[in-house]
């Protein structure tokens, strides 16, 4: 059977250190293998939102972060335990007890985009997810970073360049002031957004897209 040629594409509005955002793609990929049965194709493209625009390039002590944010660390573990159960729904294995630092995403999402020009961006995307949620990687450091692209499918020493200049830099922060004046919030639950706009964040339900 000949493979169905793309219809149109979904574009994705996340972060990388978004758990629901992960979530969310084992849902959106479930999704578009039963619209493929109907010969309904898609492609995706995954673009830049900073859930912490303020964060220091160099990230943060996670539990102190968590402490601040949440006012305990037992409010924060039973928030870990709430998510790790949710992804163990969709076949996610989450080891949040590995990760020891927030991150400053910039330049993940520098390298999303690259993986984009390239045509690898879901395989850098899915490394990227992996990485921090599932092995506690600090990606906001450029030699993990590095280390993840070639997993994704990019060539290190290419990535490595990338990261040592300011290519993308403009275009990414663009792209995210772009999404707040949309209004997209962190920990949004459910807006209304033009045709082929997809906002992945803090949702555990089915997603509804439109195209």
């Amino acid at each position: 059977m000949d493979q169905a040629q793309p219809v149109g594409r979904i574009d994705v509005i996340s972060d990388v250190i978004c758990p629901w955002c992960y979530i969310g793609k084992r849902q959106l990929e479930r999704a578009l293998e039963l619209l493929e049965k109907q010969h309904l194709r898609f492609t995706v493209a995954w673009h830049p939102f900073q859930l912490n625009p303020d964060m220091p390039r160099e990230g943060v002590d996670r539990a102190q972060y968590r402490l601040a944010k949440f006012g305990s660390l037992e409010r924060s573990q039973q928030l870990d335990e709430r998510i790790t159960e949710t992804a163990a729904s969709v076949g996610l294995e989450f080891h949040l007890d590995r990760l020891t630092r927030t991150p400053n995403t910039l330049n993940a999402h520098r390298l999303i985009r690259f993986a984009g020009q390239k045509g690898v961006q879901d395989g850098v995307v899915e490394a990227l997810f992996e990485g921090y949620f599932g092995n506690g990687a600090d990606i906001g450091d450029d030699k993990i970073l590095a280390k993840l692209g070639e997993e994704g499918g990019l060539d290190r020493d290419e990535v490595t360049a990338l990261l040592a200049g300011e290519s993308g830099l403009k275009e990414v922060a663009a792209a995210d002031r772009m999404a707040r004046n949309a209004g997209i919030q962190g920990g949004l639950k459910r807006r209304q957004f033009p045709p082929r706009v997809l906002m992945v964040g803090e949702a555990s339900g089915p997603f509804s897209v439109t195209t």
